[in-house]
């Protein structure tokens, strides 16, 4: 638990205050009434008029105090959740991290008292804090809508993305399988036998009533599209040729179309395996429809996933994906950038890297209840650490960056 002492009480006069000044203020108005008489009757109620006035005006400056004063007289009860780099539990208990160094610094300069109480996961965190069981809860908790329905957050303290994480050795026979299996392969070979059968339908029509073997109706069309394939692969391609001179204009530009796409189709096929040996089968969020995805539960990682309509498997945290990764029981794993850097470089890195990519914008930020009256103080804090060198410097030490909203 750590305490700060209480913000000084904001000065203000007492009743007795106004009492000294109180006779000159009743004889000045019984001046002013004997110089009245015989004029109007509003020139004796004026006095009253500026009395009135003047109380209101102090009634408004009064409450304007009291509404800044937002500071509670009592210890704040504090939520996070283990979340690596952002909050670390340490061997003896205590706390640390990036949101939670940012805390200690907001507090020590708003004279708050709290202790921190730590939650089993991120969704207790937000239904504690909704409940108002809970003064606040720091550690990495992403914003978004659905949240935001529920509790209120801060100006945003670092924003990110979402990384995934690969196997580092994959086996060349898994990704050529992978490659060969793929949306893109079947995808560039149907177009192939797409123009294939275009121009042997083309050539039929041509030679059908000229040359004998693509004579007749099924059997004459099947031979031209044999004759198109044969003819596109450049084997054989000189037997039953077409005859009449457009079909063997036809199928002369064909033959020569045919080799560049052969060519460009071959060119494709070898740079994707030659990528996928150097990179993995995974170098991006399209990729991730084609292989075994994993996420943690209950997040905003499965949250977002799901309105990709990509298929995943759960895990409770990171490092059992991260676990699962290095078995081969999944193929990539998606989670928020900073933290799976961090996780992997601590635990995983001889068996799991990240690729480089992100997607999906992600805003770590403070959680507080609706309607907290903490919030217009903690706002404009958060902005002016996050604007300081002293967070600058914290992130590069811990993240290699300096990244802040």
């Amino acid at each position: 638990m750590s305490s700060f002492e209480e913000s000084p009480a904001v000065p203000h006069r007492g009743a007795s205050d106004g009492l000294d000044f109180a006779p000159e203020a009743l004889s000045r108005l019984a001046r002013r009434d004997r110089a009245s008489q015989g004029k109007p009757a509003i020139s004796s109620v004026r006095p009253l008029l500026l009395c009135v006035l003047s109380l209101a005006v102090l009634a408004l400056d009064c409450n304007a105090v009291r509404a800044q004063g937002t500071v509670p007289d009592r210890e704040l009860v504090v939520a996070t959740k283990e979340a690596p780099p952002f909050a670390m539990k340490q061997p003896d208990g205590s706390w640390g991290g990036i949101s939670i160094e940012l805390w200690r610094k907001i507090a020590a300069g708003a004279h708050l008292r709290f202790r921190l109480v730590e939650t089993q996961n991120v969704q207790d965190l937000l239904d504690d804090v909704a409940k108002g069981t809970l003064d606040a809860g720091v550690a990495a908790v992403t914003v978004t809508a659905g949240r935001a329905r529920s509790v209120d957050f801060t100006q945003p303290f670092y924003n990110t993305g979402l990384g995934i994480a690969v196997p580092i050795n994959e086996s060349a026979w898994v990704s050529i399988g992978r490659a060969l299996l793929s949306f893109g392969f079947f995808q560039a070979v149907a177009v192939l036998l797409c123009f294939a059968m275009a121009v042997g339908f083309l050539i039929w029509l041509l030679e059908r009533r000229k040359t004998e073997h693509f004579g007749g109706g099924a059997k004459g069309l099947g031979s031209s599209f044999w004759w198109s394939t044969i003819a596109m692969t450049q084997a054989g391609a000189a037997q039953n040729a077409p005859a009449t001179l457009p079909g063997r204009i036809v199928a002369t530009g064909w033959m020569i179309a045919s080799v560049i796409a052969i060519a460009v189709f071959t060119a494709g096929i070898t740079s994707t395996l030659t990528r996928r040996g150097l990179e993995g089968a995974v170098h991006g969020f399209n990729d991730l429809r084609s292989v075994r995805v994993g996420a943690v539960a209950n997040s905003a990682t499965t949250d977002y996933l799901t309105r990709q309509q990509l298929s995943f498997r759960a895990f409770p945290d990171p490092q059992s994906g991260l676990s699962a990764l290095s078995r081969g029981a999944i193929d990539a794993f998606v989670h928020d950038k900073p933290l799976l850097t961090w996780t992997v470089r601590k635990d995983f890195s001889a068996s799991v890297r990240i690729v480089d990519t992100s997607f999906s914008s992600e805003s770590y930020a403070i959680v507080l209840p609706k309607g907290s009256t903490l919030r217009p103080m903690l706002d404009l804090a958060v902005l002016d650490q996050i604007e300081s060198d002293w967070w600058r410097q914290t992130l590069f030490q811990t993240l290699g960056n300096a990244r802040s909203p």
